[in-house]
């Protein structure tokens, strides 16, 4: 039965389908979206309004198996996020979620406010609701590239930010770096500071923060190695400070060691990030392509 209208109701932001069996997603929407026309339907398409399993889709004939969950922003008329920097992956009215480019900071600094994540964010939500704000979670290094969170009210940052080890599942990263590690897999546990010159560095357990890196070699040659990291801390610049450690610096990261930088840039991605909603209580999991030039390496 469709819920009654009234002066008072408003339309909803968003609507969310479970699919039930499989499909595409062009015909999935015009069935589940019954009272919308196909050039509507079009619309939420082009506009980005459409997510499958928390990931915006622009095309009609992605497709659908039994589980899958679509969602439906149902304002069309809202200005759509540009941006070749920044990528939002997934918006509610509790958090959006985002890649980020290498090169663009994740917060201001004092030479700096405006070229960041979330100056530019912050913007958009503004340009929607001047009384809306977004609030930081944590933070991606200016060259490291990937998946980030904000917070979409106090509230959540507070619950988040007072939960992240028990509502933070995953958080995994690829890298290039220089040479093979020995053994292929293994685990990178230290104590590690800041110094006053702000180089993080391993230290006695009474100076410093218990930090945690575990990484598999994904492909490899003489000169350079594909790596995957999982964090089990959050520790600032940890990965590049770990792999110096352990002689295989991120490569094009000069300031923890390392002498090539083959793709121009802190050779650092974060792919994956999985957690539960801090209001929805379900499990959100975001994940990402290993950027191109990560791969041309090993061909």
């Amino acid at each position: 039965m469709r819920p009654q209208n009234s002066p008072r109701a408003k339309a909803p932001r968003s609507r969310s389908f479970e699919v039930q069996e499989e499909n595409t997603l062009m015909p999935f929407l015009l069935q589940a979206l019954h009272d919308q026309s196909r050039t509507a339907v079009k619309s939420f398409l082009a506009h980005k309004l459409v997510q499958v399993n928390n990931r915006v889709t622009t095309q009609f004939d992605t497709p659908l198996k039994p589980g899958d969950t679509v969602t439906v922003g149902m304002n069309k008329n809202a200005a759509p996020f540009h941006h070749p920097m920044l990528n939002i992956l997934h918006e509610d009215e509790h958090l959006i979620v985002v890649e980020k480019a290498s090169g663009l900071l994740s917060m201001g600094t004092e030479r700096d406010k405006t070229k960041t994540a979330y100056y530019i964010l912050n913007n958009y939500v503004k340009n929607k609701d001047p009384r809306n704000h977004i609030f930081i979670l944590h933070r991606l290094d200016k060259e490291t590239s990937g998946v980030m969170m904000f917070a979409k009210n106090k509230k959540v940052q507070e619950i988040l930010q007072k939960n992240w080890n028990e509502m933070i599942r995953e958080r995994k990263y690829v890298a290039v770096i220089e040479g093979c590690p020995q053994p292929e897999q293994g685990q990178v546990k230290s104590y590690i500071s800041e110094n006053k010159a702000l180089i993080v560095h391993s230290t006695s357990s009474q100076d410093g923060k218990l930090a945690i890196t575990n990484y598999t070699t994904l492909k490899s040659n003489r000169q350079f190695s594909l790596v995957e990291l999982e964090l089990e801390t959050g520790r600032k610049n940890q990965i590049r400070v770990h792999m110096q450690e352990i002689g295989h610096p991120v490569t094009g990261d000069p300031k923890y060691g390392a002498t090539k930088n083959p793709l121009h840039r802190l050779a650092l991605h974060a792919f994956k990030l999985t957690f539960i909603h801090p209001v929805t209580g379900k499990e959100m999991k975001f994940e990402t392509p290993v950027p191109t030039k990560f791969t041309t390496l090993f061909k």
